[in-house]
């Protein structure tokens, strides 16, 4: 290697002859002509494969190195008593010739695991907007007197790791979709593809190597903001390993010094705070500056934030005949009263209120039950439509009724 180095270096450096340098070297002209034609660097011999006495027996000794490796180092036998128990076989080669496969076999097989076993890993090197990282966890809070268990969402940014914090108390496709609204609105845009486990809410089944049968609900919010998927091996959490130290750190920068909250929106506030102020405070280590000096850079290649994305769909339907009805009692949507948000319908989902027109409308209600405090923002008792026939209505209709005022309405909500 040093020997071409100088060849090179003579040729391509100092501009000397071809005749100088075979004068100097003593190999002929073609021969360093043919080096600096290939860019060789170092010389590359070809070896013949010859027969060896000990290829009889190759099979029968890389078994008993696979033995020996799976054995502790004490009760490892050496490769000079495989040698010996060889010879008793018939072998009649040497020690070294045993020695040098013996070698080669522990080199292919280090190889072997670096590239296909537990010794590959995705590198978490990543390009301005180029990706993020979600994961859940679970912790507890105190909110409105009581300690609550909460279902907490981490979205973290590769590049700049920049990230958000908030708390839910189900990891439902609502609490899922809304996570992402407001990481992305933090963010200021939305990267180009995100890392996430196996999660049920997004994979309905995970199949061979990286295929996902990805839900419906979960792909349609990926289209609607513009981003790629991309799922972890099963157990494989190191490929996601910057939310996942973002877990870690989060138990004791935040959840371990909060305060006292009166709701959930409160808290949420002062968890998006405390993110920003870790931000300006933290050093991002891998670039110059903090974690907010890095993400303002970041901030410009993000893609500009969509509306917001709404889970579900309200469809036009029609109550049946029951004994409770004295007739069919249509159902139509009443745009003013549509919103996106929290809502004691169907346990915190995006919801629209639709009217029902009748002039005789009896039904029985039963079923009644508050929401769980401290979430219970609107006094409202769910209850559901006692039919004959309500078993086969499509839509799953559900009536709400305000106690202090009398008023109803009926709900039919559909999943995308």
């Amino acid at each position: 290697m040093g020997f071409l180095s100088v060849i090179r270096r003579w040729a391509l450096r100092d501009k000397m002859p071809i005749r100088e340098i075979a004068r100097r070297t003593g190999l002929s002209r073609n021969t360093i002509k043919k080096y600096l034609r290939e860019g060789a660097v170092e010389p590359k011999f070809k070896t013949p494969k010859r027969p060896s006495k000990l290829d009889p027996y190759a099979d029968r000794l890389s078994a008993w190195l696979l033995i020996q490796s799976r054995k502790s180092r004490k009760e490892r036998r050496t490769v000079k008593q495989m040698h010996a128990d060889l010879v008793k076989l018939g072998y009649d080669g040497s020690y070294e010739r045993v020695a040098a496969f013996a070698r080669a076999w522990r080199d292919d097989r280090h190889r072997a695991e670096q590239t296909t076993g537990r010794g590959t890993y995705v590198p978490l090197v990543f390009q301005p907007g180029e990706a993020f990282q979600f994961d859940w966890s679970e912790d507890w809070a105190n909110i409105g007197g009581e300690r609550v268990k909460l279902q907490v969402a981490h979205i973290k940014l590769s590049h700049s790791r920049a990230f958000l914090v908030r708390a839910y108390p189900l990891q439902s496709h609502e609490m899922l979709f809304d996570a992402h609204w407001h990481a992305f609105r933090v963010f200021g845009g939305v990267p180009g593809r995100g890392i996430y486990d196996n999660m049920k809410t997004a994979v309905d089944r995970v199949g061979k190597g990286k295929q996902r049968d990805i839900n419906a609900r979960f792909k349609a919010m990926a289209s609607h903001y513009v981003f790629e998927p991309e799922f972890c091996n099963p157990a494989a959490g190191w490929e996601k390993g910057q939310v996942e130290k973002n877990v870690q750190d989060a138990r004791y920068r935040m959840w371990q010094v909060m305060p006292v909250f009166r709701d959930l929106a409160e808290l949420n506030q002062w968890l998006e705070d405390r993110c920003l102020a870790l931000w300006a405070e933290t050093l991002h280590k891998a670039l110059p500056g903090s974690i907010a000096d890095v993400w303002q850079a970041e901030k410009s290649v993000l893609m500009a934030l969509p509306p917001a994305f709404d889970g579900f769909i309200v469809r036009i339907s029609e109550l049946p005949d029951s004994d409770y009805a004295n007739s069919r009692t249509a159902v139509s949507v009443n745009p003013g009263q549509s919103g996106h948000g929290w809502s004691p319908f169907c346990d915190y989902v995006s919801f629209t209120m639709v009217s029902v027109f009748s002039s005789s409308v009896k039904f029985l209600l039963h079923s009644f039950r508050r929401m769980p405090s401290p979430f219970n923002s609107m006094r409202w008792a769910l209850c559901t439509i006692r039919s004959r026939m309500a078993s086969a209505m499509v839509g799953s209709p559900i009536m709400a009724c305000q106690p202090e005022t009398g008023s109803c309405a009926v709900m039919i909500v559909d999943r995308r």
